[in-house]
């Protein structure tokens, strides 16, 4: 796959469309309570503020039914984005619209438009080919920035590269892809993954790519009490896909046919109740009472994961070992997190729960890569070519 990049293209004398992910998480005041998307942009609209004639910024925020929403503006990007760029960022009004080809046609050098929520259009999730056309006719160059969005194929990621006279990737897409290949193509050894979260169904396909490649995976959170299950283990109250125990047992005879070493919770921290008033006690597998359900990983499991971590040559994590929000159930999602933060190998952390846990530990500096994409990053470790990215390769 050969796709440009925005450094290796002329860009003097041309406004640069730059399709963003700035799907930030805003409070019930509409005020932004994690700008990371934002940072994470701003070397690619720094640059293309430098050598272009002006930016039209788009991009998605929240789950609007293709019509305007006042709670999804992106009003509160735009005021961020003025405060991080120290200058001022036009909102436009609309998406598309008459207005918004005049102002984007008169945009000046160091200029930048903000376009309205791109979900406000329905042409936007449609994919829709004219609502693509009028979006490429507000710049001559075309920039994708939004890992976050590559795995949808919408307008704003796909068809709109059929329109541009040119179509290049930003620096995030790139250091992302570059991580991403780097363990899936050529990882350092020993590789292992770590897997949580609740379902099972949510992981089947990464763990079915990465048996071919890694050397272990560790299986913490409610997705780990399916596997046990079906071993024989009663698990109390704890969450279990019933419908997904003959795909466990599948994962587990592969796993073992391809000599992968799948590591398990042996140890639990369980209680009566989700809640965080509750009396947390542990189990080891073969002792959880009926009634208490598995909230986190035990001592002794943590102690095994540990062990694994620090051997580790590459290590990717994606799902919390736990209910780590609640602060008798966090323990060990924080020290798998302090682990890895400790380690040598090369890290990666995807998905908001695994990434929200690295902060909330302090270490989110020592990890190599925190992705911005949960979705994306996952259909990565799948396997699967993303849209926005193969868009890219024309």
């Amino acid at each position: 796959m050969t796709i440009r990049y925005v450094d290796e293209i002329p860009l003097e004398g041309k406004r640069v469309f730059i399709r963003a992910d700035l799907n930030v998480p805003l409070d019930d005041q509409r005020q932004i309570t994690d700008d990371t998307r934002i940072r994470e942009v701003l070397p690619t609209i720094t640059y293309a503020l430098m050598h272009g004639e002006g930016i039209v910024l788009a991009s998605h925020l929240g789950r609007p039914k293709g019509k305007p929403e006042e709670k999804f503006s992106l009003l509160p990007v735009a005021e961020r984005l003025s405060e991080l760029l120290e200058r001022n960022v036009v909102m436009a009004p609309d998406v598309i619209s008459d207005g918004v080809k005049v102002v984007a046609g008169q945009l000046k050098e160091g200029e930048i438009l903000l376009l309205e929520n791109l979900r406000f259009h329905p042409g936007e999730t449609a994919n829709d080919p004219a609502f693509a056309e009028e979006l490429a006719s507000l710049a001559q160059i075309y920039v994708n920035d939004a890992f976050g969005s590559c795995h949808r194929a919408h307008a704003s990621v796909d068809e709109i590269t059929r329109h541009m006279e040119t179509a290049t990737a930003g620096f995030l897409l790139r250091k992302e892809l570059k991580y991403f290949n780097r363990v899936l193509e050529n990882p350092e050894k020993p590789f292992i993954t770590i897997l949580g979260g609740a379902k099972v169904s949510d992981k089947i396909g990464i763990i079915e790519n990465l048996l071919p490649k890694v050397e272990g995976i560790l299986i913490g959170g409610g997705m780990a009490y399916t596997f046990l299950k079906q071993m024989g283990f009663k698990v109390g109250n704890s969450l279990v896909e019933e419908d997904k125990l003959a795909t466990a047992e599948r994962l587990l005879d592969l796993a073992k046919e391809k000599g992968v070493k799948i590591l398990l919770p042996i140890d639990n921290v369980c209680a009566e109740k989700m809640e965080a008033t509750a009396e947390a006690k542990v189990f080891a597998n073969e002792d959880i009472p009926d009634g208490c359900m598995a909230l986190d990983i035990g001592p002794r499991t943590l102690e095994m994961f540990t062990e694994e971590i620090r051997r580790a040559g590459t290590v990717v994590w994606n799902g919390p070992m736990g209910v780590f929000e609640l602060e008798p159930f966090s323990n060990g999602t924080f020290e798998v997190a302090r682990a890895l933060a400790s380690s040598n190998a090369v890290s990666i952390v995807g998905g908001g729960d695994s990434i929200a846990a690295v902060r909330k530990a302090g270490v989110a500096d020592k990890i190599s890569h925190i992705s911005t994409g949960g979705g994306a990053s996952l259909e990565l470790l799948e396997g699967k070519t993303l849209p926005g990215v193969a868009a890219l390769d024309r």
